[in-house]
């Protein structure tokens, strides 16, 4: 008998199992770029055994049931064992459930769970899933050709000079470092000379494995009713220490023997020196039951996807359960426990042909090299095809002219090569087993957020699953992770959460479909039919903002600042555009809304976008303020540009929009002037052009507005607005400055412009902003102490922060208006008016006195200044004064908001 190496047992004892993946996507099945099928190479269907089983089992078996059934069993007795197995397979069962279910809702293209993840989960999951689990089967490949070197130099190896052994005649093969790297080498080229040929070639050699495994097998269930008792020579274990005895027994089937193993009786690894437990033991033990996403990838070269995935998945699950636990049994029932815990390779040794073993060892190790090679190159060349990385993987594209992507199986071919360079891989091998378990649980993920969303389109044939299970998926493959290396756990997510950022920002946009937004519209829908217009009070009251825009080339500041303004509400860009669908031949506002939406983007604001086509301005607002949101949240505010003879400008000049979505970019010089625009945004009316909205009917949008509920905001000067270059005051007039007969500052308009004042002072940019509140009283008015008071205890009591300053009227204003109210009484007819404060006949004198007064009390400049916007009149005869009368109020203020509220908003109650 030959000695046996302990490296190997504990390279081969914890290196990771992994599966061949997309080995059938045959290279002469599909036409590569710029050839054809092949006639004399027909596409090959397979069914559930040879398609499915097969590779599954060749995957999960790998070496784990010739050396770690041995070690399961003898460090933690076949109660336990049994129990690992149980829980084992729970967590992977759980995950076939989410593999067969996918795989069972549309064709796999090549990159097996990198597809099936990145296009449920999008690119930025998939992607960073894609490249762990790359890097996972490159490594993993590495471990078993370096695990097959060691096996052979065990066997045929020449003792190194150090050793105190005596070479044996077949001992023929130097050893050492150098000599090592040669045999890797080696063998390496062999799986990738099979691998370059094409994926055909390793199906073949696959099921040539698949037979030898099973006769070994075989082999090894008979030796346990052929072999009679014997003494087993154990393995040298001088390097440790240790004091144990040489050899162990085989007993066949005994009683005694059995009941020795049923407990745990944990000991030291030989082949470590490492103090064993039940959680160590569970990570070698796990290991052995990966490899189960094998079926899926080969869905496309089966005859029927949906029927063959499902049934050869779960077969080949439950054979290998059943295997492991009757081997398990068996072993437990005829092996001595010291020859469990001292020879991991014993089932050579009571073999009826001890040779058998060793070439089921060294023919599965070669299979699963060959396989994670295979594996690498599809998934590559899936990362490659879907261009996340832009050109780094530019080359990888590249295949045959039957299909083969020989560009990936020759990168990484070569990336396998230089991990075998290191030498020492046990490191490598633990990280490696919680990749393909960062996978599992992506895979897990995938389905459960296919299945929450509840999407029409996720329709698998294969409806064994819940939400349930791929919850625990998730849970026991995270689980799993953190028993076997907590570090490695955490390192790993880390590096996932830094490769999808990466891909986030820099990579390219798909149009593969994000779950993401399946899922918000899902739970979006469900809280928006909860949100209850009923229940509504006035203490959570928030502005909800529709802003009206004739032209966004023009209005970009008021759009930010409306931003700061709506206080984690509801804002909405409103547009109307004339015409009449009965001219069109489609709907020309579609191809409007991705400029839109880049524009919002560019701006960086939280807004919706609401357009609208209509015979007039006022007809498309209406429409907007009856349409525009859902349930509870509708704007309750609307926010109209100032109607003047400002020539408007062009503040989008110079920018170009992305092709990709993203936003905007400065253009090129070189561009032509037409080329620098927006295509969806027309070009700014020049001062000649007559405007698309009348006075008469921008007065009525206001007029209509208040009709509705809403409250109206008019906005003045706010082209050029900068939030950087602002004063620290924010101005608040809650007079009706166009009525100074209504004393005091308590009605809902005046409440409403101290509130919206105070929201926007609340906004994390304008927190250093200071309100000043201007309350206008009569000079040598008795009663001024007495409403400064009054204001006072009210700010108090709405807990609003304000300095509070007493405005005298000037004596000629005063007067003036008292002139202009005794004209009116006099000139005023028996008429019913429908609105109580309609504009009297103001004089021009009058209201440019009362903007001088503003201007006057408005040093230092503030940022913004509010002001109460009077009721439009009744009589649309007065809408060009009502406008003219505006105008002069709020003219050479700076930023201005004209403010008119109909609405309640504040509450001293909690």
């Amino acid at each position: 008998m030959s000695e046996k190496s302990p490296l190997l047992h504990y390279r081969l004892t914890n290196s990771t199992c992994s599966e061949p993946r997309d080995v059938c996507k045959h290279s002469g099945t599909k036409a590569g770029r710029g050839g054809r099928r092949s006639k004399d190479k027909p596409a090959r269907k397979l069914g559930v055994v040879f398609g499915v089983v097969v590779p599954t089992l060749l995957s999960m078996f790998s070496v784990v049931v010739f050396l770690r059934i041995g070690f399961v069993v003898g460090q933690a007795g076949l109660y336990q064992s049994i129990a690992m197995f149980l829980v084992a397979y729970f967590i992977i069962t759980m995950t076939v459930l989410s593999v067969c279910a996918i795989s069972t809702n549309g064709a796999l293209d090549a990159g097996g769970a990198y597809y099936m993840i990145s296009r449920a989960l999008g690119p930025e999951f998939g992607g960073s899933i894609g490249i762990m689990f790359f890097f996972a089967n490159v490594c993993s490949s590495a471990l078993y050709v370096l695990g097959l070197v060691e096996a052979v130099m065990s066997t045929f190896g020449i003792p190194e000079e150090d050793v105190a052994a005596v070479a044996g005649p077949h001992q023929v093969l130097p050893s050492g470092y150098w000599w090592s790297l040669l045999y890797g080498t080696v063998l390496l080229f062999l799986c990738f000379i099979v691998c370059l040929v094409g994926a055909h070639i390793y199906a073949k050699a696959a099921f040539i494995v698949f037979l030898i495994v099973t006769t070994v097998l075989v082999s090894v269930f008979m030796s346990f009713f052929i072999v009679e008792p014997i003494v087993v020579i154990l393995p040298d274990t001088s390097s440790l220490n240790s004091t144990s005895l040489s050899t162990a027994n085989y007993s066949g089937f005994q009683l005694h023997t059995l009941e020795g193993n049923l407990l745990p009786e944990y000991t030291v690894d030989y082949t470590t020196g490492a103090m064993m437990s039940f959680v160590t033991v569970f990570a070698v033990m796990f290991n052995g039951c990966t490899g189960i996403m094998a079926g899926s990838n080969m869905s496309g070269d089966l005859k029927n996807p949906s029927y063959s995935i499902p049934r050869g998945t779960i077969s080949a699950v439950l054979t290998t359960f059943v295997t492991y636990n009757l081997l398990s049994l068996l072993i437990a029932s005829s092996c001595d426990r010291h020859l469990l815990q001292r020879d991991y390779s014993f089932l050579g040794d009571i073999n009826i042909w001890p040779p058998m073993v060793t070439v089921g060892v060294y023919s599965s190790t070669m299979s699963a090299a060959m396989s994670n090679l295979i594996g690498a190159s599809r998934i590559l060349y899936a990362l490659s095809k879907d261009n996340l990385f832009g050109g780094v993987l530019a080359l990888a594209k590249k295949t045959s002219r039957s299909g083969n992507p020989w560009a990936s199986v020759l990168v990484s071919w070569l990336l396998i090569q230089v991990v075998l360079f290191t030498g020492k891989l046990n490191t490598i091998a633990g990280i490696v087993t919680i990749f393909f378990l960062l996978v599992y649980a992506a895979v897990n993920l995938a389905c459960l957020a296919l299945e929450w969303a509840s999407a029409p389109n996720f329709r698998p044939s294969f409806r064994c699953f819940t939400w349930h299970t791929c919850t625990l998926g998730i849970i026991g493959c995270l689980l799993m992770m953190f028993l076997i290396n907590a570090i490695y756990a955490f390192s790993s997510i880390a590096f996932m959460l830094l490769l999808v950022m990466l891909i986030h920002y820099l990579g390219p946009i798909s149009n593969w479909g994000y779950i993401s937004q399946a899922l918000i519209f899902h739970q979006v829908r469900k809280y928006l039919l909860m949100l209850d217009v009923r229940k509504d009070h006035v203490k959570f009251w928030r502005p909800q903002v529709l802003l009206m825009v004739a032209n966004p080339r023009s209005c970009t500041g008021l759009m930010t600042f409306i931003n700061d303004l709506k206080k984690s509400g509801l804002y909405v860009l409103g547009h109307v555009k004339l015409g009449s669908l009965d001219t069109l031949p489609s709907d020309p506002l579609q191809s409007s809304y991705v400029s839109w939406l880049s524009l919002v983007d560019h701006l960086n604001i939280k807004s919706f976008v609401n357009l609208t086509i209509a015979d007039s301005v006022r007809q498309g607002v209406q429409n907007l303020l009856f349409i525009t949101g859902f349930g509870g949240m509708r704007p309750n505010t609307l926010v109209l540009g100032f109607y003047d003879d400002h020539t408007p400008e062009d503040h989008l000049q110079g920018k170009i929009l992305l092709s990709s979505g993203h936003g905007m970019d400065d253009a090129s010089p070189s561009m032509e002037p037409s080329e620098q625009r927006f295509p969806a945004f027309p070009s700014l009316r020049g001062t000649e052009e007559p405007k698309d909205l009348q006075e008469e009917e921008y007065v009525s949008v206001i007029a209509d507005a208040v009709k509705m509920g809403r409250n109206v905001t008019l906005a003045r000067y706010f082209n050029h607005f900068d939030r950087e270059e602002t004063g620290p005051f924010v101005d608040v007039w809650p007079l009706n400055l166009l009525r100074p007969d209504t004393h005091g500052c308590v009605d809902v308009c005046s409440l409403f412009l101290l509130q919206l004042a105070s929201v926007l002072q609340e906004t994390r940019a304008w927190s250093q902003a200071r309100l000043r509140l201007f309350l206008c009283v009569e000079a040598g008015c008795s009663l001024k102490k007495e409403e400064e008071k009054k204001l006072q205890v009210m700010l108090k009591e709405l807990r609003i922060s304000a300095q509070v300053q007493m405005v005298a009227w000037d004596q000629v204003v005063a007067l003036h208006w008292q002139r202009q109210q005794e004209e009116e009484e006099a000139e005023r007819g028996d008429g019913i008016q429908e609105f109580p404060n309609t504009p009297p006949q103001l004089a021009d004198e009058y209201i440019c006195a009362v903007n001088s007064l503003i201007r006057r009390h408005g040093a230092p400049q503030p940022a913004v200044r509010f002001l109460y916007l009077p009721r439009p009149p009744a009589d649309t005869s007065h809408y060009h004064a009502y406008l003219h009368h505006l105008d002069l109020l709020s003219r050479d203020l700076g930023p201005t908001l004209l403010i008119h509220g109909v609405t309640p908003v504040v509450t001293t109650d909690f």
